[in-house]
C-alpha cells in the first residue's frame, strides 16, 4: 500500500542524480594525463537538493522524480528517508539511474559530465495532483518538461507559487515559462532564451514576455541579480574558503523557497539565498555544506568584502556587502 498524502511546504519535481566527485590538480587538457582524488558517490541533483535543503531547515517536503532500479536509487531513497522527505518515484525497469561525473579544481570550481537513460524521463501520466495540491510551493527545473508543465498548471489552477531553476533551453520550455512566478536561471539562459546582449534587458524582457512575478539570474561568485517589474536587486555573494561550487545554485534556490515561505521581503530572501549557497560551497559535493539556519544566519551578519572588514549586517537591514559567493 503506498504511504498517506499528506500535506507539505514544498514539491519539488525534476531532477535527482548520483555524483562522482574526483579532485583534480587542474582542469585537464585536451590529450592530457593527470591525477586525480579517490572518488567520492554522493547524491546530488537539482531539484532533489532543494527538497534536501528545505527538509533539513525544518520544512516538509516531497520529491517527485523518476530512478533506475540500480544500487545509486537505494541510495537516494535511503538519503530522503533519512532526512524525512516524502518521495513519489517512478521507476524504469532495467534502467540505470542518473549519474554525474564532476571534476573539482583547486579553486573550487566543478565541471559536470551527465549520464542519463532516456527511460527516466518522466512522463505526465506518472505523477499525480494529489501529490503537490495542498502545497505551498512548486519548484521544477524543466527538465521532464512536460510532466512540469502539468505540474505547474495545477499549481496555477490551486494558486500555489510556481518556483524554477533553468539552465537549458529544452523542447517544448516556452510553454512552461508563462506558468512559472519566480523565474531564477543561470548566469547565461536569460541572454540566450531573449537574444539580448544585456542581462538586465535581458531580464525585463524575460518578465515582460511570461508574466513571472520575479525574473532572476544567478551570478557565481556576483551573486544573483533580480528585476520584480519595478526595480533592480543586486545581492552580493558572500566570501568563504571555497571546496567545491557543485550544488551552489541548488542550495540558492531553496534558500529563496524557504525565504518565501516566511514572506520575507525579496532583498532578504535574496540574501539568505546566496549565504545558504556560499556556505555549501565549504565541503565537498552538491549537498556538501548545508547549513542550520542559524548558521547561514550568522553568514549573513558577517559576511565580507573579500579581504576587508566586516560590513554592517546584512540581514538588518538587508544590505549591501559583496563577497565571494557561488550560486551558479
Amino acid at each position: 500500500m503506498p504511504p498517506p498524502i499528506l500535506p507539505v511546504d514544498l514539491v519539488g519535481l525534476g531532477l535527482n542524480a548520483t555524483d562522482t566527485v574526483l579532485a583534480v590538480p587542474q582542469h585537464p587538457e585536451r590529450g592530457s594525463k593527470i591525477s586525480c582524488s579517490a572518488p567520492s558517490i554522493l547524491p546530488g541533483g537539482q531539484v532533489a537538493t532543494v527538497t534536501v535543503a528545505c527538509a533539513v531547515w525544518g520544512l516538509k517536503t516531497r520529491y517527485i522524480g523518476k530512478l533506475g532500479d540500480d544500487a545509486n536509487a537505494a541510495l537516494h531513497r535511503r538519503e530522503f528517508a533519512r532526512l524525512g522527505v516524502d518521495t513519489r518515484i517512478a521507476v524504469a525497469p532495467g534502467a540505470a539511474s542518473p549519474q554525474s561525473f564532476i571534476l573539482v579544481d583547486p579553486s573550487g570550481e566543478r565541471t559536470v559530465l551527465n549520464q542519463r537513460d532516456p527511460r527516466l524521463t518522466l512522463r505526465p501520466e506518472e505523477i499525480n495532483r494529489a501529490w503537490l495540491v495542498p502545497a505551498r510551493a512548486l519548484h521544477l527545473d524543466g527538465f521532464d518538461t512536460e510532466a512540469a508543465i502539468l505540474a505547474a498548471q495545477w499549481a496555477r489552477e490551486a494558486g500555489i507559487p510556481v518556483i524554477a531553476d533553468l539552465d537549458e533551453q529544452y523542447p517544448g520550455i516556452e510553454d512552461l515559462l508563462p506558468l512559472v512566478d519566480h523565474l531564477i536561471v543561470s548566469r547565461d539562459f536569460a541572454q540566450r532564451l531573449t537574444g539580448e546582449a544585456g542581462l538586465a534587458p535581458a531580464l525585463q524582457r524575460m518578465h515582460r514576455s511570461y508574466g513571472n512575478t520575479l525574473s532572476a539570474a544567478t551570478l557565481g561568485e556576483h551573486g544573483v541579480l533580480a528585476w520584480d517589474g519595478e526595480q533592480f536587486y543586486a545581492v552580493p555573494a558572500f566570501e568563504v574558503p571555497v571546496v567545491d561550487t557543485t550544488g551552489a545554485g541548488d542550495i540558492f534556490h531553496a534558500g529563496y523557497i524557504y525565504g518565501l515561505l516566511q514572506d520575507w521581503p525579496l532583498r532578504r530572501r535574496l540574501a539568505f539565498a546566496c549565504a545558504a549557497a556560499a556556505l555549501n560551497c565549504t565541503a565537498p559535493g552538491a549537498r556538501g555544506s548545508i547549513g542550520s539556519l542559524a548558521a547561514v544566519t550568522h553568514l549573513m551578519d558577517i559576511g565580507v568584502l573579500r579581504g576587508k572588514k566586516p560590513a554592517e549586517p546584512l540581514s538588518v537591514p538587508a544590505g549591501r556587502k559583496r563577497s565571494r559567493a557561488v550560486p551558479v
